[in-house]
């Protein structure tokens, strides 16, 4: 099928994704034409999924029937004991549980705000959280409450352990009728935070389902694209969480589109590991995981990978950069379908949907590219006087569309330097747009100025991690009086394997031009710090911040 026929097929009139013009906030937009107008219309469709299981954790297993008679009664009782109601804020502080699910799906029901306080957090964090967004409820359970110290945390407190069960008890109810706005705020995620202090990007029903209907579309247009059946994989959808509910990977894909899509979600509590992932994948014949950060490799180079039967696996994906070329191998080799099984999304928690997309044959082709920008969003190059540039230049993403975060949660400047005229939004990354496709250099904050000369730490990682004796490595800069920067390269060897520094660098200067390769090294052992999006947190490496609760 060509890309015209395929596009048509989706998007043209008629089609499941039908495109049209609308004002969103003030701004002509493309929409979606059919879509959901709240989540509380997305929750009710998954009615027709029935008797499927939706969430399996530990011991619990959750119907989609289930699931919705637990909502209804948790959104009653949330309603009529704790007064919550349209735009009240419920912060919600606890590792990935049916409970957490439970009462977010029951406060964006009520119209409410669910406040994603991060899991990781230390005590100054967590207070730091809640003294922004000031919610009326918290949910939340003993370990991380226990970090309070026995103090207040100054709302009424659900503790999980102890007060839930009661929320989830008596007669099946209906879910709440109030009107809600697609416009309406639904949620505050928190940045993740790798310098300064988070900020909560507030986002809107229509956000979150726009999430969803990207995620969707692109889906179904890449199956068309390549001339696959709907369903490539006969066995049931099935999904394996290994990351948490307050991150965009855990919530929209995890919770949210599964919801929509009535896939099967598996979910794990606690630090990773990956014996219990592998556990999981054979027993529960997961089809899709997305392995962030280093979970992928540390599962797909297992030494005992061979005890485990993984042939269920179909979808093997990641997001915010690009996968190491290593790692790209390695999922060719294990997958049952190859290249098949490669995909990676773009976007943040600002951008709320997924921004570009790559995946299969094309992911294969172009493995340093996030792929082709995604029907609905607008995409920009631009300088730093912020004149489009451009194919081929270099310069910060900024891009548009009906979902963008309504802005910061009570921090209008950060807002303004985020999100311009016309709704344009500021993405703070480094990147080109080459032959429709998006390439991702760095994170402004991120880039190395050395000599006057633009050094993107991506490129150099790319290249060590490339070494067969690397697991990871991190690139940054470091001072220096007379060029200003110097580069500066974090690298965990394999295990068993000991590279010297001088070996590292002549690998580096094979590819890279001189001035690209590190003159500072430090190989450890410990793996590096990681955040909940599976992030390297380089001011940890850089001495900035401490990292406490980074790898929890």
């Amino acid at each position: 099928m060509t890309p015209d026929q395929a596009y048509s097929q989706v998007y043209g009139p008629g089609s499941p994704f039908e495109l049209s013009e609308e004002s969103v906030l003030g701004e002509t937009m493309s929409v979606f034409k059919q879509r959901p107008r709240s989540l509380r219309e997305v929750l009710s469709a998954s009615a027709a999924h029935g008797d499927k299981e939706y969430i399996v954790h530990g011991d619990r297993r959750i119907t989609y029937a289930e699931h919705l008679e637990l909502v209804a009664r948790v959104a009653q009782k949330l309603r009529d004991q704790h007064g919550v109601g349209a735009g009240d804020r419920v912060a919600i502080l606890a590792a990935n549980c049916p409970e957490w699910i439970l009462s977010y799906w029951a406060v964006v029901s009520l119209g409410g705000i669910v406040v994603a306080l991060n899991g990781w957090w230390t005590r100054d964090e967590i207070e730091y959280g809640l003294s922004l967004a000031e919610p009326t409820l918290l949910i939340a359970d003993e370990r991380r409450l226990a970090r309070l110290e026995g103090d207040d945390p100054g709302m009424p407190t659900i503790v999980i352990e102890e007060d839930f069960a009661a929320l989830e008890a008596g007669d099946t109810g209906n879910l709440p009728e109030q009107p809600i706005d697609e416009d309406d705020p639904a949620l505050i995620l928190f940045t993740s935070g790798t310098t300064g202090r988070p900020k909560g990007a507030l986002i809107s029903h229509r956000g979150l389902i726009g999430f969803i209907q990207v995620t969707q579309a692109a889906g179904f247009y890449g199956l068309l694209l390549r001339g696959a059946p709907p369903n490539p994989n006969p066995l049931p959808m099935c999904a394996l969480l290994t990351v948490p509910l307050f991150h965009v990977s855990g919530l929209f894909a995890g919770c949210m589109l599964n919801l929509a899509l009535g896939a099967k979600t598996v979910w794990r509590s606690g630090k990773f590991d990956p014996d219990d992932a592998l556990r999981l994948i054979e027993s529960e014949r997961v089809t899709q995981w997305a392995g962030l950060g280093s979970m992928g490799p540390r599962v797909l180079n297992h030494p005992d990978l061979a005890k485990y039967d993984i042939s269920s696996l179909s979808n093997l994906g990641g997001g915010g950069a690009p996968m190491s070329p290593a790692y790209l191998k390695r999922v060719t080799e294990v997958a049952t379908n190859g290249a098949g099984a490669l995909s990676i999304g773009y976007g943040s928690s600002e951008s709320v949907a997924v921004i570009a997309t790559n995946g299969g044959e094309e992911m294969a082709k172009h493995p340093d590219s996030t792929g082709r920008v995604n029907v609905t969003f607008e995409l920009e190059i631009r300088d730093a006087s912020e004149t489009p540039l451009p194919d081929g230049s270099e310069g910060e993403i900024h891009v548009r569309s009906p979902y963008s975060m309504i802005g910061y949660w009570r921090n209008p400047e950060a807002t303004e330097k985020a999100l311009k005229p016309g709704r344009w939004l500021a993405t703070g990354d480094i990147g080109k747009l080459v032959e429709g496709r998006l390439y991702i250099n760095s994170r402004a904050r991120d880039m190395i100025l050395r000599a006057a000369e633009n050094i993107y730490p991506i490129e150099i990682e790319a290249r060590l991690e490339r070494h067969p004796d690397v697991r990871e490595a991190a690139v940054i800069g470091v001072d220096h009086p007379e060029l200003g920067q110097e580069v500066k390269a974090v690298v965990v060897p394999e295990t068993g394997a000991s590279p010297t520094t001088e070996t590292l660098a002549a690998w580096c200067g094979e590819t890279l031009a001189s001035f690209k390769v590190p003159s500072h090294w430090d190989v450890r052992t410990a793996p590096l710090p990681r955040n909940a999006a599976g992030k390297i947190v380089k001011t940890v490496l850089t001495g900035e911040s401490s990292g406490v609760g980074i790898d929890e």
